[in-house]
């Protein structure tokens, strides 16, 4: 080859490769215009740099060429690297990958190849803690054991404390008779809670009160039977549940205060008496109020539309609520109970009874975003399902679409810990769905709808269905204070749950209802209040002989070693109004010595 030839040659391989490096820079150009089209230029075989030299020349001439090609050389194996790294358009263009609108996203187009090895579930599906009642409420069958799981005695207690303080501010000196105003107790409180049960199951929570204890027989009876009329308003319009002398201090940096210690501690127990299925729920709550309230909300899709916002997580297959958060806005900035109120904090806060098990979390599209995907499968080891928002940037703009597409059709696209689905189920209308918890491309044989579309419709109706079931047989009353309002929600809450426990510890069929089970803990709740107030000479014989007859109250008999108080003769006439301390030891009456037969002891055992 003459030394012609060769500079020619290493010329032409100089400007091949000055042309590649000029091409691959436009590529990742920082200034391009996003509505350009990416170019990627396709390489087939070796490039020309990998060719070698002919052998055979050994001159110092030679030897100054092959130091020129080997730096050009390194030139053109720097911009082959280059060039070989495939940006996302050039992906795109290949057919693997679909792009987010941020354009950097990226969705593989095909599903992964599955495990031919094997046919087990994910690790990430297995969960590592079995459903049911934990250790407190294991094996428990009494309503009102399981229900004092939830409301128990500290909460109880200081409710009773702190109604006590309010009626002795507010009360004492305001009623004809001290009676009127006298403090309540524990069983009063648990009375007072089973008659708000009972008058739910009866659907009159928001009947009149005159309608409710009338003595017309249109009414149930053990409402009388348990307490007055004019008691059961009083104790309601005096419940209290923190210290009213350190409520206004409180109030300045916490705007739940009236109400947070109860709300705290009944959400404490319910953590810790259940463990959830595999599939759980998270929602919130609309608890209807149209009083004052600091934190009231407006949502215009929920039925009540104004109310308390309750976040909650909930079963998705037994509906036992295992975890509540009152929304209450933005507290002050000094406060302790400063929260972020976003979407991914509000989540990782409720998940918390839940971390580590490897269940699955449905949510709407309110709480979902690609971040809380991630985050709850690699910190929560949770997986997650649920339906997205168009305004994703992570979304691939093909996805968004659903004009000229086949009805029914769907477009899958996955990552390493997700999957994403569109489905259009009607014309110019698509469904977005994410998904950690799937990883193939399934399809419904029937519905031809995706498995993740199925599996969303079975788990989401988690904290709806408690909604469902707290306004079948709510507990609450018309009411201006909002902490009453959050006391009803807990008391509906936890007779659900309560009900949960009961069923798989009495390992029952469906077929036993709510129904009869609020109706037992009612009058389980209302019967040491019944039994004692049947002791009590002061209320009506009627009563006292139904209370009697009801619970089966053996008749007392005073034993003959007793000391007797004087009592009226039974056989004399009232206008005689005889007085005397002698009584028949058959049938205990008072006898005076008029209609008295006395005998000796020994002729009395004689005629024994």
């Amino acid at each position: 080859m003459s030394y012609e030839k060769d500079q020619a040659w290493l010329q032409q391989l100089m400007d091949e490769a000055l042309s590649n490096t000029e091409e691959i820079s436009t590529q990742y150009d920082d200034n391009s215009d996003d509505n350009e089209e990416d170019y990627v230029e396709q390489r087939d075989g070796d490039s020309e740099s990998e060719q070698e030299l002919e052998s055979g020349e050994t001159s110092q001439r030679n030897k100054n060429i092959v130091t020129e090609r080997e730096k050009t050389e390194e030139k053109d194996t720097e911009a082959k690297k280059t060039q070989e790294a495939p940006t996302e358009s050039s992906k795109e263009i290949r057919g693997l990958f679909y792009t987010g609108k941020d354009k950097i996203t990226l969705w593989k187009k095909h599903c992964p190849q599955p495990n031919l090895r094997s046919y087990r579930a994910k690790s990430k599906n297995v969960i590592t803690q079995l459903p049911g009642p934990k250790l407190p409420t294991r094996n428990l069958t009494d309503p009102v054991e399981i229900w004092k799981k939830f409301f128990d005695s500290t909460v109880i207690e200081t409710i009773v404390t702190y109604t006590n303080q309010h009626i002795e501010k507010f009360a004492r000196g305001k009623y004809s008779r001290e009676t009127y105003v006298r403090p309540t107790d524990v069983l009063e409180v648990e009375a007072l809670i089973g008659l708000l049960y009972l008058a739910g199951v009866k659907k009159m929570n928001r009947l009149n009160c005159d309608e409710i204890f009338s003595t017309a027989g249109d009414s149930p009876e053990l409402f009388r039977l348990t307490m007055s009329q004019q008691r059961y308003l009083f104790l309601l319009r005096h419940l209290r549940f923190d210290d009213l002398e350190t409520r206004d201090a409180r109030k300045v940096v916490d705007k739940l205060a009236p109400i947070r210690d109860v709300f705290k501690q009944v959400n404490e127990n319910c953590k810790n008496n259940f463990c959830l299925s595999h599939h759980t729920t998270i929602d919130e709550m609309l608890i209807a109020f149209r009083g004052k309230c600091p934190f009231r909300q407006y949502i215009p899709s929920k039925p009540a539309k104004y109310g308390v916002k309750i976040f909650a997580l909930s079963d998705a297959i037994m509906f036992y609520t295992a975890n509540m958060e009152v929304y209450v806005g933005k507290q002050p900035n000094e406060s302790p109970y400063v929260v972020s109120n976003s979407a991914i904090d509000v989540v990782n806060r409720l998940v918390e009874p839940i971390s580590g098990t490897r269940r699955n979390l449905t949510a709407d599209n309110w709480f979902t975003s690609i971040e809380l995907c991630e985050k709850l499968l690699n910190e929560h080891k949770l997986t997650f399902l649920g339906t997205i928002r168009k305004n994703k940037r992570q979304l691939p703009p093909q996805f968004l679409v659903g004009q000229d597409r086949p009805i029914p059709s769907s477009l899958f696209a996955f990552r390493e810990n997700c999957t994403l689905v569109s489905h259009a189920p009607k014309p110019k209308k698509n469904v977005l769905m994410i998904s950690s918890m799937h990883d193939d491309d399934q399809i419904h044989q029937t519905t031809q709808k995706p498995m993740m579309i199925m599996d969303y419709n079975k788990t989401k109706i988690g904290v709806d269905m408690v909604d469902q079931l707290s306004s079948n047989y709510n507990v609450a009353r018309n009411t201006r204070r909002w902490p009453m309002v959050v006391l009803y929600a807990l008391l509906n809450v936890t007779g659900i749950n309560s009900f949960v426990i009961y069923k798989c510890n009495q390992k029952i069929d469906t077929m036993y209802v709510r129904r009869v089970f609020l109706t037992q803990l009612a009058f389980g709740l209302t019967k040491n209040l019944m039994v004692r107030r049947h002791a009590d000479q002061h209320i009506p014989r009627p009563l006292r002989e139904r209370i009697q007859q009801i619970w089966k109250i053996p008749t007392e008999v005073q034993r003959p070693n007793e000391p007797l108080r004087a009592g009226r003769c039974q056989v004399c006439t009232s206008k005689q109004n005889r007085k005397t301390k002698y009584y028949c030891k058959v049938c205990n009456k008072f006898l005076c010595l008029e209609h008295v037969n006395i005998i000796c002891s020994q002729c009395s055992e004689e005629k024994l």
